[in-house]
């Protein structure tokens, strides 16, 4: 993206939030504008599919705390033209301008000594120059490519235990016709001989060099004769393609994966950026989790916990005996070690079974004679079970 358009498009605008809006505030009005304008979500829709390159492009820029400064500043700067620019960017020195009322100021302090990759000077390549000095900056240089966001959902038992799957992701890709340069293929760009590949202009104004994007190549240092048909020499194209994504086991809801290189392509051969995959698990019918522990609730009879059994407890791989020693209270927690989460590296995690008793709803007649007879031989036998409770 040219320096210019940076300043020309309203990134904010396109996503719906304001120029004060969080970073969690922008992420959430994206996922929403790219689920509901997804290319595969509205098949041979154009508009939907602009649309969708907008918040994809406004995001990128937003989400990225260095880019989100620069173009902040750019559009503070001289969207509303910035300094007093007047006419073909000269400056207005009256009041609040370089020397007005008496008031001097290095416009050093504005962009930062040193001015390090990422930073606002690389994106206006030198904007002030002392004494009119021309010279090619940092803005050259090529930029790394924005890192990419999106989501994956899991069942379960999958993000437990680890597994492999396809993930279908539309971004913007280096162009495979021009690879990247965006002239025709067979074709080159050539240096823009207004700027001499610099990509600004420099006009002195008094003791200062004012430089601004350069008109013929907007800002590029390079004017392409013959752009490329399958980006329109932009050297970038929206793709859909399918990686394929490795869940170790383990993983929990929320939880990203990096994959490096699988982002945005990078322009002018720079490194793509990174895919950050957000996972969500589905909640299971019978598991939950508790950290690396995974916990299960079996039924039990009340005559299971006076009496004791062995339990057939499932498992994610499979089923594991457990014995309820006699006597045991409603509700106690038993542990098997080793049964839990797995884990990338280390020992997995432990299954832990919570006992709850099932009452029954209905009895027949037997059933009921039988419990009725116990009652009694519980009372003979002096056990009460509200002895030493306070509500007695």
């Amino acid at each position: 993206m040219s320096q210019r358009e940076w300043i020309e498009k309203d990134f904010y605008k396109e996503l719906g939030v304001s120029s004060s809006a969080s970073a969690e505030e922008i992420k959430k009005a994206y996922r929403k504008l790219a689920r509901d304008n997804h290319p595969d979500a509205n098949p041979g829709n154009a508009k939907a599919e602009e649309k969708f390159k907008a918040v994809s492009e406004a995001n990128a820029v937003l989400t990225d705390p260095a880019k989100r400064k620069e173009y902040d500043e750019a559009r503070r700067l001289f969207a509303s033209g910035g300094f007093g620019r007047q006419g073909a960017g000269g400056f207005s020195p009256g009041a609040g301008g370089f020397g007005g009322g008496g008031q001097t100021f290095d416009v050093g302090d504005i962009f930062g000594q040193g001015g390090g990759d990422g930073g606002i000077g690389d994106l206006f390549g030198g904007l002030f120059n002392r004494g009119g000095t021309q010279q090619r900056t940092a803005s050259s240089r090529p930029r790394r490519g924005s890192d990419v966001e999106t989501e994956t959902t899991l069942g379960f038992r999958e993000a437990t235990q680890g597994v492999t799957v396809p993930l279908r992701l539309t971004s913007p890709s280096s162009c495979t016709t021009c690879h990247g340069s965006g002239a025709k293929p067979g074709t080159s760009p050539r240096v823009c001989p207004k700027c001499n590949g610099a990509g600004v202009i420099n006009r002195n104004q008094g003791a200062f060099g004012f430089s601004e994007p350069c008109d013929d190549c907007r800002g590029t240092g390079s004017i392409i004769d013959d752009p490329c048909a399958d980006c329109r020499g932009t050297g970038v194209q929206n793709r859909t393609r399918t990686i394929t994504v490795r869940v170790p086991p383990g993983v929990s809801d929320g939880q990203k994966i990096r994959l490096a290189g699988q982002g945005e392509a990078g322009l002018r051969g720079a490194p793509s950026g990174d895919l950050f995959v957000t996972v969500r698990v589905r909640a299971d019918k019978v598991f939950g989790r508790d950290g690396d522990n995974l916990t299960v609730t079996v039924p039990v009879s009340y005559g299971e916990l006076v009496l004791g059994t062995t339990l057939s407890v499932p498992t994610l791989d499979g089923r594991v005996g457990v014995k309820v020693p006699p006597g045991t209270v409603d509700g106690r927690v038993l542990r098997v070690r080793g049964r839990g989460v797995p884990k990338k590296t280390g020992t997995p995690g432990d299954l832990m079974v919570t006992v709850k008793v099932a009452v029954p709803q209905k009895l027949d007649d037997p059933a009921t004679e039988a419990l009725n007879a116990y009652l009694e031989a519980e009372k003979a036998s002096g056990f009460d079970p509200r002895a030493g409770w306070a509500g007695a």
